[in-house]
């Protein structure tokens, strides 16, 4: 039933193949013989890949019931409802867990000796399927879904550089200010990239193509703290620099709206006692340093 659900769930027997960790050949038998089990045909196999029959529709319904059902039991057989015990997966944009979600979990493994903490830092979307995550990190609006999302602030985009690049140009008094400035971006340096801000409720798109184009966050932070140009951020990712007077905002009063931070997790009939309590655990802390990185 397993093999079964992740090939529908996939969408292909060959991608269920590559999550499972098995051979083509292997997952291709046990739904065939599934199927012979059941004198049933479950999948409709094309180029574009599977569709489910009736049939098929009817037992994958049934099929996870079944194994919630089993999961619950297997949890309950192995202690996570009498102490908190076993692992959890957890997920965070890269920097934003390095700063803040990593020395919290360190802690919470300090108080929990009988869990163990998975911590994937992506800055792509996760699914909690897909992935097998047991609780995310997000950061901006979410949408909606049957997931329990506990709110731990709100962090906002600013525009900053150096005060010894600053001190050599122009005054940024409004957006369109930034036409004589160097900008560090994160687009191709052929390409044009806009920053959008806000004046008296209207938006204001200021393009531009900078002469640095960076990958990553870190290279961009570097690159301003040595003067090469003005950068774009969210507040968490340079809050010590600002409050060392490293870097220095500008034109604040036009940035947008700050943008929401989530605990995510999954909703269940009961909550493992390891994934309540590693929520109890970080989500103060969390929200401190959340408050604590905000400009």
């Amino acid at each position: 039933m397993s093999v079964m659900l992740t090939a529908v769930e996939c969408g292909s027997l060959s991608k269920a193949s590559r999550k499972l960790g098995l051979p083509l050949a292997t997952v291709s038998r046990k739904v065939s013989e599934l199927e012979s089990h059941l004198k049933a045909d479950l999948l409709i196999r094309s180029s574009k890949g599977l569709d489910l029959t009736p049939a098929g529709r009817s037992f994958v319904t049934a099929a996870k019931t079944i194994l919630d059902q089993l999961n619950e039991a297997e949890r309950a057989a192995a202690g996570e409802y009498t102490e908190p015990r076993g692992d959890l997966v957890v997920t965070a944009p890269i920097m934003f867990g390095r700063l803040h979600l990593l020395p919290v979990v360190m802690s919470f493994l300090a108080a929990f000796p009988e869990v163990a903490v998975e911590l994937m830092l992506t800055d792509r979307v996760t699914h909690f399927l897909d992935d097998q995550v047991d609780v995310a990190l997000r950061i901006g609006d979410l949408p909606d879904s049957n997931l329990i999302a506990t709110r731990l602030g709100t962090i906002r985009r600013v525009t900053c550089a150096s005060p010894s690049y600053l001190a050599t140009r122009t005054p940024l008094k409004v957006p369109q200010d930034l036409a004589t400035h160097e900008m560090i971006s994160f687009e191709s340096v052929s390409a044009q990239s806009t920053w959008r801000y806000w004046s008296e409720g209207n938006e204001v798109a200021i393009p531009f193509r900078s002469r640095l184009s960076v990958s990553t966050i870190d290279a961009a932070i570097d690159a301003a703290l040595a003067g090469a140009g003005i950068l774009r951020a969210m507040s968490y990712q340079i809050a010590d620099f600002v409050r060392e007077g490293l870097l220095q905002l500008v034109l604040e009063p036009f940035e947008p709206e700050g943008r929401p931070v989530h605990l995510i997790y999954d909703k269940q009939n009961r909550l493992p006692l390891k994934l309540r309590a590693f929520v109890d655990f970080v989500v103060p802390r969390l929200r401190e340093r959340v408050t604590k990185s905000a400009l």
